[in-house]
């Protein structure tokens, strides 16, 4: 899978980053940095030279989505702490889990198969990842499809699930909740997690 983006306009739609430059942190940001309405805005680069969202370019993509798709039922901060935990902010991270083998990729390191589950099965069809699994590097698709993973956690099984439950099994599946290999992760979220503040 070879992807790659140098721009904010290679990875989102219209919509999406007009969305964005509505936020006034965002908006703030891009024309500190240079960027130019109407013209394309550079993504941010590690010393790697890996494109990574800003945490406040994280905070307003998940703002948008949530705003969007599931208000006022995901706490955006869980969403943001997961990404900064997952992939460190990097758009096109892939890993291979370590049980399984399987990739998980960008933002939110979710599955592939996960994502057409979301949205085949439970009908979460916002973003489309028809003909192409890249599309799950975008950061739009990607949060929307870790994000429906999240608000599918919060109510397993019919029952209302802890904040500890949802990010432990969004870690390490839901068979592996209690298990000792999810609780580092459950420590370092909510360290992450107050590195976003509430607004």
């Amino acid at each position: 899978m070879a992807t790659s983006f140098s721009y904010w306009d290679d990875c989102v739609n219209h919509r999406d980053l007009e969305a964005m430059w509505r936020v006034p942190e965002v908006k703030a940001e891009w024309l500190k940095a240079g960027e130019v309405k109407g013209q394309k805005v550079h993504l941010s680069r590690d010393p790697d030279g890996q494109p990574y969202l800003t945490q406040t370019e994280m905070r307003a993509v998940t703002d948008i989505i949530i705003r969007r798709n599931f208000p006022s039922q995901i706490d955006p901060r869980m969403v943001c702490a997961i990404a900064e935990l997952e992939s460190d902010r990097q758009l096109l991270v892939m890993r291979t889990t370590p049980n399984s083998k399987e990739l998980t990729v960008g933002l939110m390191q979710i599955l592939p198969k996960t994502a057409h589950w979301l949205m085949s099965d439970l009908g979460y069809g916002a973003y489309g990842i028809e003909g192409s699994q890249a599309l799950l590097f975008q950061p739009f698709t990607n949060v929307y499809f870790g994000a429906a993973y999240i608000r599918w956690l919060s109510n397993f099984e019919d029952i209302a699930r802890s904040e500890e439950f949802i990010v432990r099994a969004y870690k390490g599946g839901t068979k592996r909740v209690t298990h000792k290999s999810t609780l580092q992760f459950w420590k370092s979220y909510l360290l992450a997690k107050e590195s976003f503040p509430s607004r």
